[in-house]
């Protein structure tokens, strides 16, 4: 973790608390705060990326920021100034610049997480809330070149359901996937494909693309329209804006099934298969382990596609591009003052 952390305090009575910037350290907690019973907690997952340079941006925060503040208040936790949560956690990156990396594809994770810390056993609404924010360095996803994973698609494992909250990032959604996970890395398979029904969802902890030749004979991008089902990805919305700039191919969000990829794989129709999320931007995906039986994804041709998203957007992050997508939070001109600065409290 880096050395800074951002603490922000709620309650009923008294709303939020004036933001504080402070040295990364433990939070105490009462043992019947209703974060540890009942799982009143989200998150979000975010990055700020250093450009040669040595300018600091964020991808698009805003989107997280909608994003976060919808999984709090589907939670029955409070909301919040979207604008001035993504200042302070602006001024938190300025004041832990120096932990982001300078090695290529490498970047700043930050953690903004919301949880319950009432002190009560009953199952209501939070009188009290706290917002933190934590970050710390990550390497390159693909140190060694991008490489193509396999899935095992369990029917008997649903991550989400029509009414939940699949479309939200809560810490409940996540702690149910580690045993499937276990399961699938059994099978030799390194993550889930997430299927409703036999409709296919997500993949793992990110959204999942189709590149494939539909049955009307046509090139098409596609994945899972946002019905609830799945979590509206920064990247996934990202990737869906820029293939559709390229007019090159058509691009659908609806609903498709593991029969549908079957019948396609069979076919030869499949061109790529790739998740998408922050970790990793795009992940190529080559075979699917379904009843038994694999799925497979033709990559002996490689995955142009995927390496093009790849390189679009991260030449973006990095600020190789310029973009409207990049929120500046530091220039190049500021660095050294900015190093100078220890604390901040606000």
């Amino acid at each position: 973790m880096s050395d800074h952390m951002l603490v922000v305090n709620w309650t009923a009575k008294s709303g939020w608390s004036a933001p504080m910037i402070k040295p990364f350290d433990y939070i105490p907690m009462h043992p019947a705060s209703s974060v540890l019973h009942y799982g009143l907690a989200c998150f979000e997952g975010m990055k700020a990326y250093k450009s040669a340079d040595e300018s600091i941006y964020m991808f698009r925060p805003n989107e997280n920021m909608n994003r976060f503040h919808g999984s709090s208040t589907r939670l029955g936790m409070p909301g919040f100034d979207k604008d001035e949560l993504l200042k302070c956690i602006a001024e938190l990156v300025r004041v832990d610049q120096s932990w982001i990396p300078d090695a290529e594809n490498s970047s700043l994770y930050i953690r903004p997480t919301m949880i319950s810390t009432e002190s009560t056993l009953g199952v209501k609404s939070p009188s009290s809330a706290m917002l933190f924010v934590i970050t710390g360095p990550v390497g390159p996803y693909f140190s060694t070149g991008i490489k193509p994973i396999s899935l095992l698609a369990d029917p008997n494992f649903v991550r989400s359901w029509p009414g939940g909250i699949g479309d939200k990032k809560a810490g409940g959604n996540y702690g149910p996937t580690i045993y499937p996970q276990h399961i699938a890395e059994s099978k030799g398979c390194a993550q889930c494909l997430w299927l409703y029904n036999d409709q296919v969802t997500e993949v793992g902890t990110m959204n999942i693309f189709m590149y494939w030749i539909n049955e009307q004979g046509e090139d098409e991008l596609i994945t899972a329209p946002l019905t609830g089902l799945i979590l509206p990805g920064v990247t996934r919305k990202s990737l869906l804006e820029l293939a559709r700039e390229w007019n090159e191919f058509k691009v659908s969000e609806k609903t498709y099934t593991i029969h549908q990829m079957i019948k396609a794989s069979k076919e030869g129709r499949i061109k790529e298969v790739f998740g998408a999320g922050t970790g990793c931007v795009v992940l190529p995906i080559e075979k699917i382990l379904f009843n038994d039986e694999f799925v497979r994804v033709d990559t002996s041709n490689g995955f142009p596609l995927t390496e093009r998203l790849f390189k679009e957007l991260t030449d973006i992050q990095y600020g190789r591009k310029s973009h409207h997508w990049s929120y500046l939070v530091s220039s190049n001109e500021t660095l050294d003052l900015m190093k100078k600065k220890q604390k901040v409290a606000f």
